[in-house]
């Protein structure tokens, strides 16, 4: 069961309710700034968590301004569409509300609260809300966040970028090659280390240690590799088999 940290209360409570009914994400973002994007990157993980796990979930975008252009980056950094309340299904009952925000001083109805660590943009020269560069390569982007838990501050620059978009590549290159081998199923202990780390409050560094030592391991068999990683993805969303086919 997926579990998060509760900021109200400083204590764990589960994502989803129970019965399995409707779970609303309500993302909060105050402008089109790199830590708007990260509590973008937070609901849309929160969301492919919960599905994973079979909750149906509606996910929303509270933002005062720039509205449109946060849209339109969240689609660029692989975030899935955000809906209305108006579209809101009647027929699915109450749901449950979670609330994904960056602002240490808001205030929110009912329902547990998932609060995230501030970006900063280190890189010179620094602009006024969301450096070009950082949606030049947003799969790398998205990396970048996710190498860091959601508790603490990140800190991008051009090099942390760099390092992101050349692991993106060497995993592309090996899932690509992994393919091309006799499939294998995810080893159970495997399965259970991914799970037990998303559910564990999201944790994302954990999830990516866990295929770098699948990606390491002597013993691990190429297709069982391949089936991990693919496994993994549909969480992490960072194409890691987008060049499936591209080897010679």
């Amino acid at each position: 069961m997926l579990r998060i940290l509760d900021a109200r209360t400083g204590e764990p409570v589960p994502a989803a309710p129970a019965r399995r009914a409707l779970t609303r994400i309500e993302a909060y973002a105050s402008g089109l700034d790199p830590t708007a994007l990260r509590v973008l990157l937070t609901a849309d993980l929160l969301s492919r968590a919960l599905e994973l796990s079979g909750t149906p979930v509606w996910t929303i975008l509270t933002a005062p301004r720039r509205h449109a252009e946060l849209r339109s980056a969240a689609t660029t950094l692989s975030v899935r569409s955000f809906e209305t309340d108006r579209d809101l299904p009647s027929a699915l009952g109450e749901a449950q509300a979670i609330h994904v925000t960056a602002d240490p001083t808001a205030a929110f109805g009912a329902g547990p609260v998932l609060r995230v660590a501030p970006v900063e943009w280190t890189g010179v020269p620094m602009p006024p809300e969301l450096p070009p560069l950082l949606l030049a390569d947003p799969e790398a982007l998205r990396l970048a966040l996710l190498a860091v838990p959601r508790s603490e501050p990140v800190r991008l620059d051009p090099g942390v970028l760099g390092e992101a978009a050349g692991c993106l590549g060497r995993w592309r290159e090996a899932v690509a090659g992994w393919a091309r081998r006799p499939s294998r199923p995810v080893p159970e202990a495997v399965r259970e280390r991914l799970r037990a780390a998303w559910e564990g409050d999201l944790d994302m560094p954990g999830v990516l240690g866990v295929l770098r030592d699948v990606e390491s391991d002597p013993h691990a068999a190429d297709g069982a590799r391949f089936e991990t990683f693919v496994y993994a993805d549909r969480l992490l969303a960072l194409g890691l088999a987008r060049d499936l086919g591209s080897l010679a």
